[in-house]
């Protein structure tokens, strides 16, 4: 019962870190300018938005009035995930849910990263944290020294069920030929 206990829970921890690990390649790595991945660092969009998400967007030909996007910032620094609020003379303007006032800068359709199709709230927690060095021993590195251990538990277990087969099955030969050996011996006798 234990065992089975045991081996659940890793299993648990496994498929956790394999899904952040995912996730933080994702966020780190873009393979792809048309999808992005990002974690909401901020309250800005709740209740839409949680603090903590994963937000997935895709980069799409158009925007409309209502649209949640994340953008490019004028100062280059993190994106900004918030509402279009208006549109005027081709340039957007956004505001956050939970903010009383527009953002400043109005920007191009060019600015605009993506729309956001997809958020898991919370999940962003673990994969910021993964980010850190603490997170990534954490979250990645002894999950792998797990998987790892109990790979070569089995292995070992393999390799102690064929000597023992072996053993056994020489056992056995042997006994064939003490057997046979005492069977001529009778026979010789007679």
């Amino acid at each position: 019962m234990l065992g089975k206990i045991y081996s659940a829970i890793v299993n648990l921890v496994l498929v956790f870190a394999f899904l952040v690990g995912i996730l933080v390649v994702l966020s780190t790595l873009s393979p792809s300018d048309k999808y992005k991945l990002f974690t909401v660092q901020s309250g800005s969009m709740e209740p839409a938005i949680k603090t903590g998400s994963v937000i997935f967007t895709k980069k799409q030909n158009d925007y409309q009035v209502g649209d949640i996007v994340t953008r490019e910032t004028s100062d280059g620094e993190i994106p900004v995930t918030h509402r279009i609020v208006r549109e005027e003379n081709e340039l957007f303007v956004t505001k956050g849910d939970a903010n009383d006032g527009d953002d400043r800068d109005e920007f191009s359709k060019e600015k605009v990263i993506g729309k956001v199709y997809l958020k898991i709230p919370y999940l962003g927690y673990p994969v910021s944290f993964a980010k850190t060095s603490h997170g990534f021993i954490l979250i990645i590195v002894i999950p792998a020294v797990i998987l790892i251990y109990e790979e070569l538990r089995k292995i070992k277990k393999e390799i102690k069920k064929k000597f023992e087969y072996r053993k056994r099955d020489k056992t056995r030969q042997e006994n064939k030929e003490k057997e046979s050996t005492k069977e001529d011996d009778e026979e010789k006798e007679i």
